[in-house]
C-alpha cells in the first residue's frame, strides 16, 4: 500500500523559510513524478510544484517560482519543498502527491493517484 507522510509544517513569520518533507513507501519511488499542492481555507486545492521521476525536470506555479524549490532524495524515498520568503498568503495545508508516471509533470490534481494527509503551514504578518 502506498503511503505518503508529510512533515515540516508550522508557524513562521513573513519572510521566513520552511522545508517540507514527504516520505513515501509502497512503490518504487524513483519511478514516479512527485508533486506538491496546497489548499487554503475556503479555497480550492492548487498546484505548487512537481518533479519528474528522474529528478531532472521541475515545474512550478508562477506565483511560487523563485521562492519555492522542489527536490527529491531517492535513496531515502523523500521529496522536499524548500519555501523561502514566505508570505501570509502562503498559509495553507500542503499536500504531497505521487503521479502515475515518471515522465509527465501534471499541474492538475487529477494526474496524481496517491496523496498524503497534509501538513499545515501558517505564515504570520
Amino acid at each position: 500500500q502506498v503511503q505518503l507522510v508529510e512533515s515540516g509544517g508550522g508557524l513562521v513569520q513573513a519572510g521566513g523559510s520552511l522545508r517540507l518533507s514527504c516520505a513515501a513507501s509502497g512503490r518504487t519511488f524513483s519511478s514516479y513524478t512527485m508533486g506538491w499542492f496546497r489548499q487554503a481555507p475556503v479555497k480550492e486545492r492548487e498546484f505548487v510544484a512537481a518533479i519528474s521521476g528522474s529528478g531532472d525536470r521541475t515545474i512550478y506555479s508562477d506565483s511560487m517560482s523563485g521562492r519555492f524549490t522542489i527536490s527529491r532524495d531517492d535513496a531515502n524515498d523523500t521529496v522536499y519543498l524548500q519555501m523561502n520568503s514566505l508570505k501570509p498568503e502562503d498559509t495553507a495545508v500542503y499536500f504531497c502527491a505521487s503521479a502515475a508516471t515518471p515522465w509527465v509533470l501534471p499541474r492538475n490534481e487529477k494526474g496524481y493517484d496517491y496523496w498524503g494527509q497534509g501538513t499545515q503551514v501558517t505564515v504570520s504578518s
